[in-house]
């Protein structure tokens, strides 16, 4: 797998859950929701977003991706009686110190303008005089099911930023990353080079890396 990743999930195989019938899936993000789709599409679940029930979105209160994808997860088990599926992801970037971090999409403001987020960082990376731009990011994914049973899975992909941002394919933070090995960014690059899953593509992202776990632990084999 080009460039570097880490990931983690959260107990022993044999205490895993599977994932059957229908599954939350708790975004009102479309780019989130598109990718996430894409990627249970392989495995036969029925989904639907925690959108088109009309849930309302929780507060993001945590102080971790991890965090905030259970809380997002929970609150839509809860609210739906089904099991639910979220994200919490982000770019951190070394020269600011990990930001933005888990306020990556708070940067782009209520208008969700991630030109001017980009734009943003951007800035500060000149105002801090640093040459280091690399960066990676992290995707956070969590199933909870109604009685309060959680499964979690974390991982990352690494690269530097690229200015000015270049391709308009992806969304957030993709059109500046360039991921290590590469040398287009996420937003020049195909739904399937970006998030395919083998054999079809490299599980490149860091949503599809660590998705990579959960399938392993919670669907059944394709």
């Amino acid at each position: 797998m080009a460039g570097g990743h880490r990931s983690s999930h959260n107990s022993d195989v044999a205490q895993h859950r599977r994932i059957a019938g229908k599954l939350v899936i708790a975004t009102h993000n479309p780019g989130k929701l598109a990718e996430m789709r894409d990627l249970i599409a392989p495995y036969g679940v029925d989904v639907v977003s925690a959108g088109e029930l009309g849930l309302p979105e929780p507060d993001e209160a945590g102080t971790s991706f991890r965090e905030n994808a259970r809380i997002k997860a929970t609150a839509a088990a809860k609210a739906s009686g089904l099991p639910a599926f979220a994200d919490d992801s982000g770019l951190a970037v070394d020269a600011l110190g990990g930001a933005p971090g888990i306020h990556s999409a708070r940067w782009a403001g209520p208008a969700k303008d991630f030109a001017a987020a980009m734009q943003t960082i951007e800035d500060k990376l000149q105002a801090s005089g640093d040459p280091n731009r690399r960066a990676h990011f992290v995707s956070a994914l969590c199933v909870a099911w109604p009685d309060g049973h959680i499964e979690e899975f974390e991982a990352r992909v690494d690269g530097t930023l690229a200015w000015p941002p270049r391709g308009t394919q992806g969304f957030g933070y993709d059109p500046m990353f360039l991921p290590d090995g590469h040398t287009r960014t996420f937003g020049e690059m195909d739904a399937e080079e970006k998030h395919g899953l083998p054999p079809r593509g490299k599980g490149l992202s860091h949503r599809a890396r660590a998705f990579v776990m959960l399938a392993e632990a919670c669907l059944d084999g394709r």
